[in-house]
Formats: structure tokens, C-alpha cells, sequence
């Protein structure tokens, strides 16, 4: 029976690549892929979506062969092995169910507006536009506008006018900063990024979460661009404190495996709310971590179907969102934040459908 190093060689072999070669693209020591590949050195969760992503692996395949094999390297010289096993899988099951029942006992008016929510979703599946230039159209209007609305609650000043004109029209805008014209054209290059990222189906690892943020401080700054932050850093106007640069490899590892355990099960704009916030309370970045976990929610909702969400930024909405944020941050009170994605969702949604005539 394969292990999971099997599938990652013969993945390679494939792909006709050498060690060397996987080494030079993943930046992991050839030494460690290949002890990997031999059986003789566990991957690390992380490692395993950055496989999954790089061989184009199935992952629950992946995840199970690797899983598999940890299991079988604890248990293999143990007396009660067959025993402990089905003790765990008990246990395994207990946790599902409680997870299942907690978010059964989600706030019904929630619950409502989640499944008016998909209602409206089937419509616009339904009724969205066939005719390329139209789409195109109307993309390239709410597009700028989420930009414009990203950025601006971030601090940015360009207008929705000057913000269009920055991205379409290459134009210089007197008066403001050369930040804030690569800000919008950087958010408005991350849009295209996350829409082909949903239409190829790729999945989402930590490298795609590095590779947004990429584009969002792409030749703004250059040395902090795609890379987890070394120093500490406070969050202005919350008493939320983000985790210290030496925890953040393992809190990363946290937020991807709350992804991979509740992607097919947890309804996705709750997944991408929670993907959102988690990624916001972590704060792995120097700077971007806003526009990033909008981002990241946004790809989620795409991946699902479901209209880009464009989180206003007004005073008030400003105020509304970074509240929302701060009680899921500090008491883990997440209805507040749940229903302002999932309001703001709705109101997505409804403007794509009147954008094509249907009510």
C-alpha cells in the first residue's frame, strides 16, 4: 500500500523533476524531501497543503495517506494499538457530533437570512449574464468600487472616480500619494488573482494567503510583501494583542487546519467570515492584513458561488465592521460578525441580480 511519501515521489516523477528542482521551488532542504519521500521524516501540516497545492494532489486523499501514516508510525510497536484505535475513532465521532449540535444552535434569524441568502444565490446562478462584454461591464463597476471601499477603509483617500481612473485609465491623480495609486492598482490586480484562483478550483493553502498579500504590497514594500512579519505589532483602536512572530508559523497551521476541517461542512459564508476573522486576529502580516482576509473571504465565497462581498467604507460601516471584529476577537462572540458578512452578502447579491434586471 502506498504511504504518503510514495504519492509525493512518484507525484515528482511524474512531473519529471528532480529533488533539486522541488527543492529550489517550495525553498524546503532537499534532505527534507527526501527523508519525506523515504518515509523517514513526517511532513507537517503545512508542508502537506504546500504538496497538495505544488503535485496538484487530491487532497482528501492527501490528507488521509498522511494521516494514515502518522497514526500507523505512534501505533505500530504498541500492544493496545487496535484498541486505542477504536477508542479514538469514538472519540472522533463524539467531537463531530458537538461540533454538528453547536452550530445547529446558530441564532435562527441568522439561519433565515443564510438560507434567503441562497435563494438569491440559485437566481443569480440562474440569470447571471451570458454575453461576455456585459459581464466584463458590470465586473469591471463593482470591482472598482471594492477596491475603493477595501482601500478606503484601510485610510485611503482616492474617490471612486479617481480610484477608476487610476485602474483603468493609468491616469496620475494630483494631490495624492504614489502609496495610494499602487494600493488600487494592487487590490484591483488581487481581484482578478482570487477570481481565476475560484474558476481553476485551486485550493487554498498558505501559500495562495502569501500570494494575495503579495499583491496587495507589491512594490509598496518590497521586503514585507508575501512574508509573515518578525516583529510584534498592535492593532490601532483594538485591545486585541496578536500573537508574538515565533508563534505565528503554528497559528497558521491553526487557521488552515480550522479551514480544511470545516470547508465541506460548515455553511461558506460562515466559513469565510470565520477565515476572514481568524486570519485578522492572527495578524501574520507587517501590514495588509485587512484587505488580505477580505480577500481571502472573498475567494471562499467564489469558490461557493457566491457574488464578492464589498464590506463598505464609511464612518459608520467602518465602525459596524471593526466592532464586529473586536468581539469575535476578544469574547468569542461571533454572531455579530456573521451577520454583517452575511447581510453584506445579501446586499452582493442583490445588486448583481438588478444589474440584470431581476428582482
Amino acid at each position: 500500500m502506498n504511504t504518503f511519501g510514495d504519492v509525493l515521489k512518484n507525484a515528482r516523477l511524474e512531473m519529471g523533476r528532480k529533488l533539486s528542482d522541488v527543492s529550489h521551488d517550495l525553498r524546503i532542504d532537499v534532505a527534507i524531501l527526501s527523508k519525506i519521500e523515504r518515509g523517514l521524516r513526517k511532513a507537517t501540516r503545512a508542508q502537506v497543503l504546500v504538496f497538495i497545492d505544488y503535485y496538484q494532489l487530491d487532497e482528501k486523499k492527501a490528507f488521509s495517506l498522511w494521516l494514515s501514516d502518522k497514526i500507523l508510525y505512534e501505533l505500530m510497536n504498541e500492544t493496545y494499538s487496535l484498541d486505542a484505535l477504536a477508542v479514538a475513532e469514538e472519540r472522533v465521532k463524539y467531537q463531530a457530533l458537538k461540533q454538528k449540535e453547536a452550530y445547529s444552535e446558530l441564532d435562527q434569524s441568522l439561519l433565515e437570512r443564510l438560507a434567503y441568502l441562497d435563494e438569491q444565490k440559485k437566481k443569480w446562478v440562474a440569470n447571471r449574464p451570458l454575453n461576455k462584454t456585459q459581464l466584463e461591464k458590470m465586473r469591471e463597476a463593482l470591482h472598482v468600487e471594492y477596491t475603493y471601499e477595501s482601500n478606503r477603509i484601510e485610510g485611503n483617500t482616492l474617490t471612486l472616480q479617481e480610484t477608476h481612473l487610476v485602474v483603468n485609465e493609468g491616469l496620475t491623480i494630483g494631490g495624492k500619494s504614489m502609496r495610494e495609486h499602487l494600493e488600487a492598482i494592487n487590490h484591483y490586480e488581487a481581484i482578478d488573482f482570487i477570481i481565476d484562483l475560484a474558476q481553476k478550483k485551486q485550493p487554498i493553502t498558505e501559500r495562495v494567503i502569501k500570494q494575495i498579500h503579495y499583491l496587495v504590497l507589491k512594490g509598496i514594500d518590497k521586503e514585507n510583501a508575501g512574508v509573515y512579519r518578525s516583529v510584534p505589532v498592535i492593532i490601532s483602536g483594538s485591545s486585541h494583542k496578536p500573537p508574538q512572530p515565533y508563534l505565528l508559523t503554528k497559528e497558521m497551521e491553526d487557521v488552515m487546519a480550522f479551514y480544511q476541517d470545516n470547508k465541506n461542512s460548515l455553511h461558506p459564508v460562515l466559513l469565510a467570515a470565520e477565515m476572514h476573522e481568524r486570519l485578522v486576529s492572527v495578524h501574520p502580516f507587517i501590514d495588509g492584513n485587512g484587505r488580505t482576509s477580505r480577500l481571502l473571504m472573498n475567494l471562499i465565497l467564489l469558490q461557493n458561488a457566491y457574488t464578492i462581498v464589498n464590506l463598505k467604507g464609511s464612518v459608520t460601516a467602518k465602525l459596524a465592521y471593526y466592532n464586529a471584529l473586536e468581539s469575535a476577537h476578544l469574547d468569542n462572540g461571533r454572531l455579530p460578525f456573521h451577520s454583517l458578512i452575511c447581510e453584506a452578502a445579501i446586499d452582493s447579491v442583490e445588486a448583481h441580480l438588478a444589474l440584470v434586471g431581476v428582482s
